[in-house]
């Protein structure tokens, strides 16, 4: 190999290692930027890692191609007996080149930019600077290669004829493959060394915000966690509470500490008098990192149940580490609003005195009742712990909602505001995007999105609200991730329930929706009406083309990230 050989192998390379790099911190950006839930990720897509080490042992295999059938003379100068010897040397190191090239081009190729993304790559200056030290490390590994290069000197003989051949080591190209092919690594090895700076960068921000709402006695803060419904809530409670009072909540899914600290310190004013500060957790003490920010006054708890078993490990790590909201909120003489309906919540709620129940079932302190369901919407009847009772009508569907917006009027009614000023607020309240949000596409064609980090219990409730509907119905999902060991149980669970409530049933990837597929054949389901499809483009061109006499009304179950 020689030295314009490989300045032009290193460039092919090099734009490989960027492409591939990218794909990698799009990844890492998806999993929170947390190194342990990659490397979990890495290890469950294991396939698509397959090419790199195939790469790599063909380096180790062209490692070996040059002279190793030689004796070396005191001058330094090495003596090849076989004079067709460096010949086939050489031919095999440029059939190596070739095809290691095309894999490169390849690699580009499947990972250019330009590709859609439900959530696209961020540039956010934490991944701004992890860029720059992925930036050293690959420039240090270039550098390394290129004066890693020495000269091979080779008297090739032929009879009593000596010839003197000269050629660059095969040392720069195999210290260039390891970046390029290792580069899934030197990523999270990016993450891992900028890890010092990025925590002292984050606690600067975290304490601004902390002295943010330390300047701030007045304004009362509402903490909103769950293992689904949150979101829902903290829109819902929203509403009500906006009617009345200047309200901020944190936007979207800003549930982490970062998301909460980038609220108080861009959105927060001096005129707000309530904080609604939803808190996400996929570990053991993460809601209590929260609690630490914002000190929340109240907190309402909207369910606990099996999300992010993967790393939370058991149940009760999520019944633990909900009830760290309730333990905050306890210590600081305030209130916490519990979904009675949930079975672990119940269990637990006696452990606090200023728990206060809501829910449909009886027992609870603030029940609805006389609920009516249709496809216009939804009424039920709202009775307090005094008796007091009042009907309301709204436009979301499902007695699922009913429950979430009981929760919001069950912590406005405890403030003071009487239940008939919440009539209108219920009413105007609308679905929240993703969350079975009814979107009319006209024709003959209506959908009911539910995208958003699909859970067992917000399946039933979305194939109940299916239900509703007069109407050809059609379920479009790839299943539930994230639920640990109970994954495959639940998604067989899945498909039984969808097999009783849909005429058409169409799966999305074929290999994560097996056991659905399965639990939908073990219904008697008629399979004809069961399409697999591997992509969510080619499941709706199928529905598309269903024929049905019947307005059709498909249900979108549930969109997997793009890390998925």
């Amino acid at each position: 190999m020689n030295i314009a050989t490989f300045c032009i192998y290193s460039a092919v390379a090099l734009a490989a290692v960027i492409f591939c790099g990218l794909r990698e911190f799009h990844m890492l950006q998806l999993n929170g930027y947390k190194t342990p839930e990659h490397s979990w990720w890495m290890k469950k897509n294991k396939k698509r890692y397959i090419p790199n080490i195939l790469m790599l042992l063909l380096t180790v295999f062209v490692s070996f191609l040059y002279p190793v059938r030689h004796t070396s003379d005191p001058v330094g100068k090495q003596v090849l007996d076989d004079p067709a010897y460096y010949s086939s040397v050489g031919t095999a190191t440029i059939i190596c080149l070739a095809v290691m090239t095309l894999v490169n081009i390849g690699l580009i190729i499947a990972n250019k930019p330009g590709k859609k993304f439900k959530k696209p790559l961020v540039y956010t200056a934490r991944m701004k600077r992890m860029m720059i030290t992925f930036s050293i490390l690959i420039i240090l590994i270039f550098v390394g290669a290129f004066f890693s290069a020495g000269t091979v000197h080779v008297i090739k003989t032929n009879g009593d004829a000596e010839k003197q051949l000269r050629f660059w080591s095969n040392m720069p190209f195999i210290i260039v493959n390891l970046g390029l092919y290792l580069t899934p690594i030197l990523v999270p090895l990016s993450n891992i060394i900028n890890k010092p700076i990025e925590k002292s960068v984050q606690n600067w921000y975290i304490n601004d915000a902390k002295r943010i709402l330390s300047e701030m006695p007045d304004l009362h803060k509402i903490g909103i966690t769950g293992s689904y419904g949150k979101t829902s809530m903290k829109f819902y409670l929203s509403e009500l509470l906006g009617s009345q009072y200047e309200t901020l909540k944190t936007p979207e899914s800003f549930n982490t500490p970062m998301g909460v600290t980038i609220t108080v310190r861009r959105d927060l004013r001096p005129t707000h008098e309530y904080f609604i500060c939803e808190m996400g957790a996929r570990r053991v003490h993460e809601i209590k990192e929260l609690c630490d920010i914002a000190h929340p006054h109240d907190g309402i708890i909207t369910s606990v149940g099996p999300q992010h078993l993967e790393t939370f490990g058991s149940i009760d790590n999520v019944l633990n580490t909900k009830f760290e909201l309730a333990d905050s909120v306890q210590a600081a003489g305030g209130k916490i609003y519990l979904n009675g309906d949930n079975e672990l919540i119940r269990k637990k709620a006696p452990e606090y005195k200023n728990a206060v129940l809501y829910g449909l079932q009886e027992g609870n302190d603030y029940r609805a009742t006389d609920i009516s369901v249709s496809d216009r919407g939804t009424e039920f009847t709202v009775t307090t712990p005094n008796g007091e009772s009042f009907r309301y009508s709204m436009k979301l569907l499902g007695e699922h909602n009913v429950q979430n917006v009981l929760g919001a009027i069950a912590y406005c009614h405890g403030l003071g505001i009487a239940l008939e000023k919440l009539s209108l607020p219920v009413k105007r309240i609308a679905a929240v995007p993703h969350r079975l949000q009814l979107l009319d596409k006209g024709g003959n064609m209506t959908y009911i999105d539910d995208a958003y980090n699909s859970n067992p219990n917000g399946c039933r409730a979305a194939l109940n609200v299916l239900g509703l509907f007069d109407a050809c119905r059609i379920l479009v999902t790839p299943g539930m991730v994230e639920l640990g060991a109970k994954q495959e149980e639940l998604n067989y669970e899945f498909g039984q329930e969808a097999a009783k409530a849909c005429d058409y049933i169409v799966l999305v990837g074929k290999n994560q929706t097996v056991p659905i597929y399965n639990g939908i054949k073990d219904a008697g389901y008629n399979m004809e009406q069961v399409f697999v499809a591997d992509s969510l483009n080619e499941a709706l061109a199928k529905v598309q083309a269903y024929q049905t006499s019947k307005k059709k009304i498909v249900l979108l179950e549930n969109d997997l990230p793009d890390n998925y």
